[in-house]
Order: C-alpha cells, then structure tokens, then sequence
C-alpha cells in the first residue's frame, strides 16, 4: 500500500473521539475512588471497570483502531498487553475462587451454628475454616506480587499513540482495583483481628447504630474471620448469635462481589478475544 503512518493522528484513533473521552471519564471516575476500600466502594469500582471495558470493546470494534493495532510497528506493545491481560485473568479466577471458598465454609459454619445448642463439635469447623481462609491468604499474597510487577511496569512505560496509551491506561486502573479487592478479602493482619472483633461486639451488644465513619471502616469478611476467632477463644454461647449475624453479613457481601468479579471476567475475556482476532486477521 501506498499510504503510510508518519503520525499518531493517522495510525491510531484520536483521544478526542468520543468512545475515547468517555473511557478517560470512566477512568477518571475509577481513579478519584481509588482510596476507598469499603465492600461497596470496591463493589463500585468492580461495576465501574465492567463500563470501562465495554468501552474498550467498543473502540476496539472501530475498523481504524483495528488497521493501526494490526500494524507490525504496534504488534509488540499489543503482545505486551495480551501478556498483561492474561494476568489480570489470572488474578481475577484466583478472587473469583477466593470468594467462593468463603462462601461455601460461611454458609457451612452457618448450618452448623443454626443446627447446634451449644459449643460441642463447633471448634474443629472453625478451625477448618481458619485453615482454609490461611491458604487463601497465601494465593492472595501471591497474586499480590503478581500485581506489584505489573505496576512496576506501567511506570516504565512510554508513549505508543493515542489508542496504546488507554489500552495501558485501563490495564494499570484494573490492577489498581483487583490489588484493593484481594487486599479487602485477605483482610488485615492477624494481630489486629480480636481488636477489630472487639470493637465490632460491642456495636452490636450495645445496639448501637454506627456513624459513617465507623460503618465505612467494616470489612465483613475480616469481621467473620475475628468473630470465630473470638468464638473458639472465648468458648462462650452467648456469642453465638452475634456470630451468625456477623457470618450473615460476609456471605451477603461476598455474593455481591462474587456477581461483580464475574460480570468483570466475561467483559475482560470479551476485550480478550476482540484484540487477539484483530492480530490475527
């Protein structure tokens, strides 16, 4: 062919295109949240980056977007993000399978508490789900570091053109919001975990309503986990219902996230497959 592609206005779609503005208000929106870390604040930033992705797919429909990505100059960066995406998929199953192990030892630890009077038998259950949450962590901090190399190289990176440039820029939003989530369901350090069951104890004996503040702060699932924990050690019945509002609550938030992390996954795996077929024409 005789054309050729000196500039990034000729090779690569415009930052000024529509479907290009509204991933950067998309971005910007994900961006601004970045500091919350409550389960409904990562609840919002999972369905933020569904929108987000949607629109990546779409820019990628466009037959420019999908010339310039085809051209030999730009292959390497598109690989390099193809590599990337494949770890971001990576990560997603591992919180996908995170949540679903929660899940199924809470709503188990729940049938056992609902069917037992008292503490008898209840210890070794508690004790398998401390174990499995242990495993958890450990796949967790793995991914973790996964994440962190990744970061690492966004920093590194340079300019590509308008299109390379948000395709890198969605990347490094989306490791941002898997980091917060994985960080959310790992939960914090042990030490902290009968302090945190303490204060959240003392809510519920008390009937009190939490102010904003404080309701913001609550990570259910690290509520669960410090509840049991507080359970076994105390070997106290009257802690049993608080336990079971507490385990309650973590099912319904890991449900939501759970719903979130897979509508995210078809969307990661639909942008997937649009970029792998435009290398492939």
């Amino acid at each position: 062919m005789a054309t050729s592609y000196h500039s990034r206005s000729n090779s690569l779609p415009s930052r000024q295109h529509p479907l290009a503005s509204q991933i950067d208000e998309n971005l910007s929106r994900l961006r601004a949240s970045e500091a919350a870390s409550t389960s409904s604040s990562i609840g919002q930033k999972i369905n933020g980056l569904q929108d987000l992705h949607e629109c990546v797919d779409m820019l990628l429909q466009l037959p420019l977007t999908q010339q310039a990505l085809a051209q030999e100059q730009h292959r390497e960066c598109v690989e390099e993000l193809l590599d990337g995406s494949l770890m971001v998929l990576d990560v997603c199953s591992i919180a996908k399978d995170a949540l679903l192990q929660i899940k199924d030892c809470t709503q188990e630890l729940q049938s056992i508490l609902r069917r037992r009077q008292g503490l008898e038998g209840l210890v070794d259950e508690v004790r398998k789900y401390l174990t499995s949450r242990k495993a958890i962590k450990k796949a967790i901090c793995k991914a973790l570091k996964n994440l962190k190399q990744m970061e690492t190289k966004f920093n590194n990176d340079g300019e590509n053109g308008d299109v390379i440039s948000i395709l890198r820029e969605v990347e490094a939003v989306t490791v941002r919001v898997l980091r917060s989530l994985l960080s959310f369901v790992s939960g914090p350090d042990a030490e902290s975990k009968l302090c945190r069951w303490s204060l959240v104890s003392k809510l519920m004996n008390k009937k009190r309503v939490g102010s904003v503040e404080e309701e913001q702060k609550t990570n259910e699932i690290a509520n669960a986990e410090a509840a049991l924990c507080s359970l076994i050690k105390s070997d106290n019945i009257k802690n049993i219902e608080n336990v079971q509002n507490v385990l309650q609550k973590s099912e319904l938030c890991i449900q939501d996230l759970e719903e979130g992390l897979e509508s995210l996954y078809r969307r990661l795996i639909k942008v997937r497959v649009t970029v792998l077929n435009v290398l492939n024409c």
